[in-house]
């Protein structure tokens, strides 16, 4: 009786190891190692830089090592203007980038950087995402759209003072695509200078300043070639920006690494968003390090500033028809950001979630 269980257990072992053997191969070749490139033209020091980074890791972390992800900073794989075409040719499988460095390239999205007054980059980052769901423009059809976002309230970072519309006049201010029509509403003159090259043109005299945000003193280091920003949040013109992926680095990622590669890329939505909205305390922290002095408009100005960019709505609409869309379609983007804008300001309130410009309710001392 002992021999006849012993050699059913040695048969049983037997079996189990051809089972083994025959199921290895598979299981190895499921196992494959998946590489994928992402760039970002961000410098590596950089909140943008490093968000997207831990996001790669935490990749390769969550697939077990099946993922492993190559990550190229500050432009060293694909530039900002070259950063779309670069994933939909393949040369990076993830790209992170704006609009404008492809100005009119994706018109439509291009929407959302008009001057609407954003209050911060949290409220304009769930207004794009909406924005891109609702309508889905063609533009990205070439692509798998990860996420979306819009930089912080705008403010423009000079070496002269501007604390009235009429000193914009004669300065030359970093302002690309959509931004540049509206710089130049302003009264001042619009230069579409590559990110990269801002601070030393700037320090060299070449231009007066550019128009982005409080974020850029620090990620650039633009508070060592500027003395002075001015916050101009209720006419934010901010720059939309994109995380897309090759569509067919995507098709091939097997199903169980694409569920948690889904996953993933809804948490990092949310904390690229967070990210962009936290990002202008540093950097005006870093400003004032530095000696920047930081300009509010009075509220006498904010009129005539708002009146100058008016004309650049009109512009869009009018631009818009001349490419084949109806008036009353364009119209509806519009009216339909305006009423997210409102939306999401209301939901950042009610959640408490702080930001350095915007309405008073949105100010840090408001949410203590």
């Amino acid at each position: 009786m002992r021999r006849k269980k012993l050699l059913i257990m040695v048969v049983a072992g037997i079996v189990c190891l051809g089972l083994m053997v025959t199921v290895l191969p598979s299981e190895k070749a499921h196992a494959k190692v998946i590489r994928l490139k992402v760039a970002n033209y961000f410098p590596p020091p950089a909140n943008q830089s490093k968000v997207l980074e831990a996001f790669c890791r935490e990749l390769e972390k969550r697939t077990g090592g099946q993922v492993k992800v190559d990550y190229y900073a500050g432009g060293s794989l694909l530039k900002s203007t070259a950063m779309f075409d670069g994933v939909v040719s393949g040369v990076a499988d993830i790209g992170y980038s704006h609009v404008y460095y492809t100005a009119g390239r994706m018109p439509v999205t291009e929407t959302a950087g008009l001057p609407f007054g954003y209050p911060s980059a949290w409220v304009g980052s769930h207004a794009l995402n909406d924005f891109y769901q609702e309508f889905k423009p063609k533009e990205f059809d070439a692509v798998k759209v990860l996420w979306l976002n819009t930089s912080t309230p705008s403010a423009i970072a000079t070496k002269k003072p501007v604390r009235k519309l009429e000193d914009l006049k004669g300065l030359t201010i970093r302002a690309p695509g959509l931004s540049g029509d509206i710089m130049k509403a302003l009264g001042g003159t619009p230069a579409p200078t590559p990110m990269m090259e801002v601070y030393d043109a700037i320090a060299k005299g070449v231009i007066d300043g550019e128009a982005s945000n409080f974020e850029t003193l620090v990620a650039f280091k633009f508070a060592e070639v500027v003395k002075y920003s001015t916050s101009i949040w209720q006419i934010t013109y901010p720059f939309p920006f994109y995380c897309v992926m090759n569509k067919n680095s995507y098709k091939k990622l097997p199903p169980d690494i694409r569920a948690i590669f889904d996953t993933l890329v809804g948490e990092y939505k949310e904390l690229y968003i967070l990210m962009w909205n936290s990002v202008d305390f540093n950097g005006k922290a870093f400003g004032m390090k530095k000696g920047v002095e930081f300009i509010d408009l009075p509220p006498s100005e904010l009129p005539k500033w708002q009146a100058a960019v008016a004309p650049v709505i009109d512009n869009y609409i009018k631009k818009m028809v001349g490419k084949g869309f109806s008036e009353a379609e364009v119209r509806g983007w519009i009216k339909f950001l305006r009423e997210r804008i409102d939306y999401w300001t209301k939901r950042q309130i009610a959640l408490r979630i702080p930001s350095i410009a915007g309405p008073p309710e949105l100010k840090p001392q408001a949410m203590k």
